[in-house]
């Protein structure tokens, strides 16, 4: 995720000034000058002086890949560079989240006519180039291409203008019923008191559907054509405009590619938004880009803004150029994806970047692996390209440092600095921090695997550039994610300079450069694990590559292990437990030099030779070998660490190498070593507490603790005094396990004056835990009273034997055996089964070579794509989250490219999508497809996941939840005694009770074989908590697992179904012949007009074998429904007529209205058989009065004969001929509910014919209420015809919106 925020009033705030060591300032006051130079940080960098010395070197030549959220090409200060060239090179939508289906081609009219994919008919401007004739035609729901902010204020202003509509209607359905009460004072005849209602429901369904409006939004349509040298792009975005001759596709000034032309679009006034296009796969694909978030313009601003008219407000390297890369796919907000993520790097390289600017990231639990570490590794070492990431903000505890900027070892990754300068600007704090120092929430190392984690520190905040939409120019915002495009401007600079002064540009060159030149943050050597070496210096760094220049590029990897142990590798030495802190300990480092991938190997390689002296922060510590001989192949030597003596607490060392012929280059490589010495928690009760922490804006206090065995979670209270204005803390705990993300709990608290407050949260027994308590770095600024903590820890725990219990399906309960190691604790077990995991595999799997250049690695190798298709019902509705157990839950630390998931119903409308954190959606009742897409280039790997098992997750109803029992007794869940409730443990003697399964009536109804039951056991309660239920609320709970074993045989299943039939052989053989022939004829094909004649006689013939044999004729008029190609249409439905005739005639109505009077005996078998046969013959006489109500009725709209003028009155008695619809209309209520589902149908043709469209209208939108299944498209279209008809545009307008949600004519890319 994007590693920003941005600022509002209540939020953070900060500040510093490089222009002396670590930017200290006194009695600081700001003026015009100084003010706008806060606004956008670059003294503190030493940028200023950079260019003020070099003005041509202002990172012309430079260009940065920003890999983000998108950048508006339209914003202020992107444009141009300094020396007026283009500043945007390239737009591209990484994700595929702006992607359009254009596979569709069409020919124009004589009129220069073509019909969209949408369904509009649109005019293509005669002046356009297209040789072939052909347009490709897509759509695109514009709220898809928007923010969330954006779409929430158009929606915003589009309800505000449909309501003043709505509100228009009803008053004129209000007038119209007015004047009918005037004129009919009595309303007693059946005809007007349905014309009232008529006017009534008008009015209840404007008022209706004013309260149940949800705009999903106008659509665009979308025309590509190759004008013979060029893919050209065209939008209609009529529907965006309330003059709807604004936006015609005709009036659009087309575009291409973004690269080619540098042009972009915006879609009308209202929404100022930008927008590019990009044409692939010859024309079958179109990426609208827009930007997902105001967080990639900010990030380009604050790198490359050049403003001629406020120079102060200028980005960093106003002279560079940069390509917007979007990683963060709308579809999910802004989150990145793997899809993203690689092709962003392909773009990079392809167009020759020499930066990569990444302000995105997130915990991992494999520092420095994955696939996109693998790519990283590439781009940089063979493409010679600088990436640049922002470290995170999860800080202020050690270890939080995000993935892949401050994980990976290919990344510099870039810490957070506020100046006295930008607190008292940026930030307008009433008085600025004497010195500058790092944001409170800025991301600390070292990674797990003992690597620094920060290597530099740029700062951490600016007012930067924003997109048109936001309609406004600049917006605060700090973050990583601001300091990492400072520093890479600042890079681009160095960058600028070398390529003018032809420097070789390394990634290797300039890296050390930065780290050797920059100013310490902090006076302590473990302030290097909050800012890396330091705050970087341009203008010093520029001189040290100038001095550098003639060195071989090369880098130093370190690879670290303890003696006599193979693994783990790692990058540093990070003694945390406490067993590790007691002794010394020997480690194996070895340091391999790496060269780019085309260097020489008898120039460069083999020649290669460094005296090393190796140096020790703190010999009394660390002890290694004074010198080093190394070459090409990398050497080996040991390392000593001692941490016995030393104090409880954080201590940081480091053993670097210097050249001895030019010592001047300063540490070549660093080994970093970081103790994190626990306290000990000996006395029991296991209570320690620290006293009388004193605090100021900023302050950090640490505090490590060997966390007891058998400790499982904390009661913690914190107290606060000696201050008068509020005070924000940030509380973190952190504590590390192998192959687990950093267990991490944090709590931001604000005290508005000296009081307690109270913590619980789980911990891991025997890992080393870091207590992290931070006074916000501008909270109680312009107060100078000391803030006094006093932090008590209480821990608790429960030992059990079994952390996760599975249930296997059987009636035997499980033992769990408890114990308190460390005090008395309460034991009361509770435990539940909440949710239901369903398996599935996929039905079908499909692989595919993906067919664009965007899509083809660096390397060559194209990528694949398996899309696997899995299909799952819902008898109800329920919230489902799809799960797969291999890919969830990691972006980065996998070696899989990417994974993505779409869930569609029948009518191809898409409900939910998702990555690798997939959400939980609600759904209504329905079958339901889910496809999941998965991508590498490596064929085996995907080969192997054409079965992959998928797991659906649903939360059961309150209702549904399954409380589970404890007894004392293993018989207790069948014999119902020997209840456990609760227990005092007692440290040293071990209790045991039983968990019993669920009882098996319990079990939902969706609960099938294989199905597994999930929820939480705990065993323990919070000192101060009371009574409860539910174990998910008590500070440790563990999951609990219910495999749904096989279902109960149905014992009634079968019976009666051995008893011998009374008819004779014979009869029982005429029949069984005479349905055979029923079923092959209901299966001819009628596709031709041979295949209809030879239809017709064999119906004839069967008609004639068995006259009056109502499943026949049933059957003749099902396939007469089924035809397809229908010429004459009045013919047809006249056919259509005399077979449901037929089908009436064949049944006895009057017998069969005798018979349903009569009451069945549900005991008596015989009697229950021929009230089925009863209900299948009135539902076949239902069905063919049905279908002739229909046939009447289409047979009167294609004569365009008035439905008003054949019905004269609806009373029985008429003068005129029999109206034959409303005949079929009286016998068919006599059997079925007329405004069912099924039915409907013809209840509301009936309301239209008779001109009560209010009515019609009421009883279709009951139907499709009811209707219980995934919404019919008839219904919907029905619905339309009714809007047009009776004149209410703005809600035809909403519905045809919809028609698109609903039923889209294709599922979406991915």
């Amino acid at each position: 995720m994007p590693c920003s925020s941005i600022e509002t009033s209540n939020n953070f705030c900060g500040g510093g000034d490089g222009g002396d060591v670590n930017g200290r300032i006194h009695n600081f006051k700001l003026n015009e000058h100084t003010f706008l130079a806060s606004l956008m940080p670059k003294k503190e960098i030493g940028a200023d002086r950079f260019i003020e010395a070099h003005p041509h070197y202002d990172g012309r030549g430079a260009v940065i890949a920003i890999f983000d959220s998108g950048v508006d090409p339209a914003a202020s200060g992107l444009q141009l560079t300094s020396d007026g060239k283009p500043k945007i090179l390239d737009v591209i939508d990484c994700t595929g989240s702006g992607d359009v289906d254009t596979s569709k081609v069409v020919k124009a009219d004589i009129d220069g006519r073509i019909q969209g994919a949408s369904g509009a008919s649109l005019v293509v401007n005669s002046s356009w180039k297209n040789p072939s004739g052909e347009w490709h035609v897509g759509y695109k729901l514009i709220y898809e291409l928007f923010t969330d902010t954006l779409t929430s204020r158009i929606k915003k202003e589009r309800k505000r203008k449909w309501d003043e509509k709505n509100q228009e209607e009803i008053a004129k359905a209000v007038l119209h019923l007015d004047e009918f009460d005037q004129k009919y004072t009595k309303v007693e005849d059946l005809k007007l008191k349905r014309a009232r209602e008529d006017l009534q429901n008008r009015i209840d369904l404007l008022k209706k559907q004013g309260d149940s409006y949800d705009d999903k939004g106008p659509v665009i349509d979308a025309v590509i054509w190759h004008d013979g040298e060029l893919w050209r792009v065209a939008l209609d975005t009529q529907s965006l405009h309330d003059d709807r001759k604004c936006g015609e596709l005709a009036d659009f000034v087309p575009l291409t590619n973004y690269r080619i032309e540098q042009k972009y679009g915006i879609f009308s006034e209202l929404d100022a938004c930008t927008f590019v296009v990009n044409v692939y796969d010859e024309g079958n694909i179109l990426s609208i880009v827009t930007d997902c978030s105001p967080h990639a313009t900010h990030v380009a601003g604050i790198a490359t803004a050049f403003h001629p008219q406020e120079p102060l407000l200028n980005g960093v390297a106003p002279g560079a150029q940069i390509i917007s890369c979007k990683i963060g796919d709308a579809r999910l907000g802004s989150m990145e994806t793997g899809t993203g993520l690689t092709r962003a790097l392909i773009a990079a390289v392809e167009h020759k970047c020499d930066l990569i600017n990444m302000s995105y990231g997130e915990p991992t639990l494999l520092p420095d692996y994955g696939r996109f570490v693998d790519l990283v590794n590439e781009v940089v070492n063979k493409y010679r390209l600088i990436f640049v990431s922002s470290a995170g903000n999860s800080g202020p505890a050690l270890s939080t440092v995000g993935a892949p900027g401050g994980t990976s070892s290919s990344i510099i990754g870039v810490g957070a600095y506020v100046s006295p300068a930008m607190a008292a600007g940026a930030h307008s704090v009433v008085e600025p921090p004497p010195e500058g120092l790092e944001y409170t929430w800025s991301s600390r190392g070292p990674t797990a695997d003992g690597d620094l984690g920060v290597c530099i520190s740029a700062p951490g905040g600016a007012v930067a550039p924003v997109p048109t939409w936001t309609l406004q120019g600049r917006m605060l915002m700090n973050g990583t994610s601001m300091a990492s495009p400072s520093a890479c401007g600042g890079i681009a600079l160095l960058i600028s300079a070398m390529k003018a002064e032809g420097i070789p540009v390394s990634p290797y060159s300039v890296r050390i450069a930065l780290e050797n030149t920059s100013i310490p943050v902090g006076g302590l050597p473990e302030d290097k694990l909050t800012a890396g070496q330091g705050l970087m210096q341009v203008d010093k760094a520029y001189e040290y590559i100038q001095k550098s220049q003639d060195l071989s590029c090369v880098c130093y990897q370190i690879k670290v292990n303890q003696s006599g142990k193979s693994t783990p590798i790692s990058r540093g030495i990070y003694l945390r437990e406490a067993t590790a802190c007691q002794q010394s300990t020997e480690w194996a480092v070895q340091v391999e030099p790496r060269f780019h991938d085309d260097a020489s190997k008898l120039e460069q390689l083999v020649p290669f030779e460094e005296c090393i002296e190796l140096r020790s922060s703190n010999n009394a510590v660390v002890r290694a070998p004074e010198y080093l001989l190394l070459t090409h192949n990398g050497r080996t030597f040991n390392v000593v660490v001692d941490p016995s003596n030393l104090a409880d607490g954080l201590h940081y060392y480091e053993v670097y190498g210097i050249d001895c012929k030019a010592p001047w280059r300063g540490p070549l490589f660093r080994i970093p070593i970081t103790i994190t010495k626990p306290k000990a928690v000996l006395n029991r009760p296991p209570l320690v507490s620290f006293s009388k922490m004193s605090f100021l804006p900023g302050h950090i206090e640490r505090r490590y603790i060997d966390v007891p065995l058998g400790a499982s979670w904390v009661e913690a209270t914190m107290r606060t005094s000696g201050f008068d204005t509020s005070r924000r803390f940030f509380v973190d705990t952190v504590q590390l396990c192998p192959l687990r993300r950093p267990i991490k709990w944090e709590s931001v608290v604000t005290f508005s004056s000296p009081t307690a407050k109270s913590f619980d949260f789980p911990v891991v027994g025997g890992q080393t835990m870091e207590l992290a308590i931070a006074q916000f770095w501008s909270s109680g600024m312009g107060s100078h009273e000391t803030t006094i903590v006093d932090f008590e820890i209480v821990f608790h725990g429960i030992g059990v034997n079994r952390t996760e219990v599975v249930l296997d399906g059987s009636e035997a309960p499980i033992r769990i055996e408890a114990e308190a190691l460390l005090a008395s604790e309460r034991l009361a077990p509770t435990a539940t089964l909440n949710k239901i995991r369903v398996p599935y595999r996929p039905t079908e799997a499909k692989l595919c070579t993906l067919p664009t250049n965007r899509d083809k690695l660096p390397s060559g190798k194209q990528i694949l794509a398996l899309t696997l298709t899995y299909h799952f019902k819902l008898e109800d509705g329920a919230e489902v989250k799809p799960h797969i157990p291999l890919l969830n839950n990691r972006i980065y630390d996998t070696k899989f490219e990417s994974q993505f998931y779409m869930i569609s119903d029948t009518n191809k409308r898409v409900y939910a999508m998702g990555d690798c954190y997939p959400a939980s959606s609600q759904l209504p009742k329905g079958e339901y497809t889910l496809r999941l897409y998965l991508r590498h280039d490596n064929v085996q790997y995907l080969e192997k996941m054409k079965q992959l098992v998928l797991f659906l997750e649903r939360n059961l109803e309150e209702k549904d939840v399954i409380p589970l029992n404890f007894f004392s007794e293993p018989d207790g869940p069948v014999m119902g005694n020997g209840t456990f409730k609760y227990s005092i443990l007692v440290p040293g003697i071990k209790e045991s009770f039983y968990l019993s399964p669920p009882n098996k009536d319990k079990l939902p109804k969706s609960s099938s074989q294989g199905s597994v039951l999930l929820g939480a056991i705990s065993h323990g309660k919070l000192s101060y908590a009371g009574e409860g239920k539910n174990p998910q609320k008590n500070p440790v709970s563990y999951q609990i697992s219910y495999v749904v074993p096989p279902s109960k045989i149905d014992e009634d299943k079968g019976k009666g179904s051995s008893s011998a039939s009374t008819k004779p052989m014979a009869e029982r053989l005429q029949e069984e012949v005479r349905e055979a022939k029923i079923k092959v004829f209901g299966s001819l094909k009628q596709d031709s007009e041979e295949d209809r004649s030879e239809w017709k006689k064999l119906a004839q013939s069967l008609k004639s074998e068995y006259p009056k044999y109502t499943p026949l004729l049933v059957k003749i008029l099902e396939s007469l429904l089924s035809r397809s190609n229908i010429g004459d249409k009045i013919h047809y439905y006249e056919k259509v007529i005399s077979a449901a005739d037929e089908v009436i005639d064949s049944i006895d109505a009057d017998e069969l209205a005798k018979l349903f009077s009569l009451k069945a005996d549900p005991e008596d078998e015989d009697s229950e058989k021929n009230k089925k046969k009863m209900e299948t013959t009135r539902d076949q006489l239902a069905e063919a009065l049905y279908q002739k109500g229909l046939a009447l009725a289409e047979i009167e709209s294609i004569k365009g004969e008035k439905p008003s003028a054949l019905a004269a009155t609806e009373a029985v008695s008429s003068d005129l001929q029999s109206d034959l619809f409303e005949e079929n209309f009286k016998e068919l209520t006599k059997w079925v509910d007329v405004k069912s589902s099924k039915y409907g149908t013809l209840y509301v043709l009936r309301e239209r014919r008779f001109g009560r469209l209010g009515t019609a209208l009421k009883v279709l939108n009951d139907m499709i209420q009811d209707d219980g299944e995934p919404p019919k498209k008839k219904f919907y279209e029905m619905k339309l015809s009714l809007l047009d008809e009776i004149g209410w545009n703005h809600l035809s307008t909403y519905e045809r919106q919809w028609m698109h949600v609903r039923f889209p004519p294709s599922l979406p890319l991915f």
